[in-house]
């Protein structure tokens, strides 16, 4: 089932299916901090105001803006 981003919760996982068709813009720049199809990702932790979004993959942590983040498509595991 593909959700968002913003429907999981701390401490869910998920894996990457692709992106949205929206956002071209931010596809390159998400390729290359390593959000490629079939990565999995750990939410570790929101910010106070929802924005940005911690996420653990590949070893890392990375930080995401809402609207970085929502060009993801993924699958909750």
């Amino acid at each position: 089932m593909m959700t968002s981003l913003k429907m999981l919760a701390t401490g869910d996982s998920g894996r990457i299916v692709g992106f949205d068709q929206a956002g071209s813009a931010y596809r390159k720049k998400l390729l290359a901090m390593g959000l490629t199809p079939g990565t999995e990702f750990t939410i570790t932790r929101f910010a106070p105001m929802g924005d940005p979004v911690e996420i653990k993959l590949r070893g890392f942590s990375l930080s995401l803006r809402k609207n970085e983040a929502s060009v993801l498509m993924i699958e909750k595991l």
